[in-house]
Order: structure tokens, then sequence, then C-alpha cells
């Protein structure tokens, strides 16, 4: 998919006309001119770009390969920060046909009742890059591993799966999703929207999750296959559904971090703190371990200490962490670079 295929291009530009000169194409003047191909480094602050300037001394064209490279969050001066959340959260929007069927969607849902949009990274290629294989057989396991090992842009080949599992940087599982829900205080009746492409493993793990929450739903049982139609075999595209959605769920919640999980939740901070619940992975393996030793059983001890865990994980505002970014922060735990790239009580509901 094309920029203008995904979002309102004529309308990015207009909206920023007023800070930055855009053209769909490059002048013909320009169309055979000298090229710099860039690689920005991610969270820089404004000096970097200041350097990135010097790059006009020589070249007439400057190609950034990728648009995944972030500023960083501190340090920028506050007419930078405007701008910033201006061109992501108003300027930038989707297609026509993408927000038609989304706002249709969303209709849909709403007409139910309140819902939570769950961002389920639960996907055959996010597993192989983690290499998280928790409650995996040995093949699905193996089929993980030669899959990593055959993505020659993934670095880290050999990923202890059970450290990455107890430090926090494995996506929960369905089941795992589940008991945190539950344990949170939402009932059997919650209408949970499921943001995410093909589950790996499909109904054979899907179906712990279903066994809590009966009630998900997906864009395929909202949509009618015309509507989807013309969205096939765009990933880009359907993802941008789920990101409708999920910015206007009562209750955002995803089950690793990653690009668009970080996105959906600036973007409902921006529009007024809307709830958003990030699970603590970490925490949350700890007690699930609990459970498979016999130590702990599901039921009210396992609410307090989940709820307590997570009780100022799901309020806003927050303060922001002032720590200063000195570039190359977006490297994932993994050490190599992410391409998937983030008051509640016993009777907590959507």
């Amino acid at each position: 998919s094309t920029f203008k295929d995904i979002f309102n291009e004529p309308g990015f530009i207009k909206a920023l006309e007023g800070d930055v000169h855009i053209v769909s194409d490059l002048p013909e003047s320009l169309q055979s001119a000298p090229r710099a191909r860039k690689h920005f480094t991610s969270w820089s602050g404004a000096s970097y770009y200041e350097d990135v300037k010097e790059l006009w001394k020589d070249h007439k064209v400057v190609h950034v390969p990728k648009s995944d490279s972030r500023l960083a969050n501190n340090g920028l001066p506050i007419d930078i920060q405007r701008l910033r959340c201006r061109c992501l959260y108003q300027a930038l929007r989707f297609s026509d046909p993408i927000e038609d069927l989304g706002k249709k969607l969303v209709e849909r849902l709403k007409s139910r009742g309140k819902f939570i949009a769950l961002h389920l990274r639960y996907e055959k290629d996010m597993l192989a890059f983690t290499g998280c294989t928790y409650g995996l057989s040995e093949s699905e396991a193996d089929e993980l591993r030669i899959m990593r090992e055959k993505t020659s842009h993934w670095k880290l080949k050999d990923i202890n799966s059970t450290e990455q599992r107890s430090g926090g940087n494995c996506p929960l599982t369905p089941h795992e999703v589940g008991m945190f829900l539950r344990a949170m205080g939402y009932t059997k009746s919650t209408w949970i929207y499921i943001a995410a492409g093909e589950i790996y493993g499909g109904d054979k793990y899907i179906s712990k999750l279903r066994s809590y929450f009966p009630n998900l739903v997906s864009k395929e049982v909202l949509a009618t296959k015309e509507e989807l139609e013309k969205f096939k075999n765009h990933a880009s595209q359907v993802a941008a559904l789920d990101y409708i959605i999920s910015v206007e769920s009562d209750v955002f919640i995803p089950s690793h971090s990653g690009n668009m999980a970080r996105a959906v939740e600036g973007h409902r901070r921006f529009l007024g703190h809307r709830k958003t619940l990030t699970p603590d992975r970490r925490g949350l393996v700890e007690l699930f371990g609990l459970l498979e030793k016999g130590e702990l059983t599901e039921g009210p001890k396992l609410s307090s200490l989940v709820t307590k865990m997570h009780k100022y994980r799901g309020k806003a505002p927050q303060g922001r962490d002032m720590r200063p970014c000195l570039g190359a922060r977006a490297e994932h735990d993994l050490g190599q670079r992410n391409p998937f790239m983030k008051t509640h009580s016993r009777s907590a509901s959507a």
C-alpha cells in the first residue's frame, strides 16, 4: 500500500501547509538529482536534526527509507512538541474508505454496549521474533525457530524463551489474557474486540480466552465479506481498521508493547486520557507461575493481587519521565530493532 492508500494525503498536506511545505511528487528539476540515503537515529534530540541539515549542502534530495524513527520525548522545544502532536493526531487521517468502514464497525460494536479493544499480539511472526514459545507444542516451537533463523534481518537467532517470559518480554497468551481480565473484575458478558492479525494456532488457543469471555468479536465478524473485499491482501489497511476501533474503545488493552500499541495509547491520551490498561507482564508471569505450582488458585486472592499490581497502570494522566534521551533508545529489549513496533476494582467494567 502507498501512503495515499492508507492516509488522506490531500488533507495531510493541507493541515500542515502553515508549518511544512509538502508535495506529492518531486519537481521535475529534482527527479534526477543526486540523493543522500539516510537512516535517522531513533529517539534523537533536536540537535541531531540540526546536524542532519548539513546533508543539504551536498545533496538536493535526502531519501529516508523508513519513517519509524522517533524524536526523543524530552528536551524538545514546545513548538516542536505541538507540531508533532498536531501531525500525528490531527493532520494524519486515514483514507475515506478506511475511515468510513472503521466508523461503521465502531457503531456496530457500541450498539452492543461498552467494549474492550484487545491488541492481542499472538501472531506467528511476533512469537518467532521474540522467541516466545511458552504453552506451545514442540513442533510449533520448532516452526517458530526455523522462521526466525530464516529471517535475515532479525539479528538474534538463539533466544531463551524462559528468560524472555520471566523478563516480561513475551506477549501474554490468550489464556493468560483471559485470567488477567477476569482477575481485574471484568465479567463474562464483557464484549471484547480482538485487534490483531491471524492468531497463531487459531481456535486451539483463542478458545481458551473465549472460555472466559464468549463475546469475542473481530473485524471479520463485524464486517461483511463485501465490505472487507476492497482491503483484501492489504495488511496495513486492515490494521488501520483495528487502529480506529482501538482508539474509540471504552478500554484499550495491549497484550504486548509495540509501535501500534504506543500510537493508540498516545492518541487516546491526546483525546482526553481515555482508559488504557497495560498489563504488568513480568508481575503477571510470577503470579501465573504460582498458579501452575498449585500455590495459588483463580479467585478472590488472585484478583486482589492482580488489581493491586495494576492500581496505577490504568489511571491518567501521568507525569512524564523526564530522563534525557540520548538517541538509539528504540532498540528492542533483545538488542535488535523491533519491526512490529504500548482506578480498577473487583467490579470493574468496560
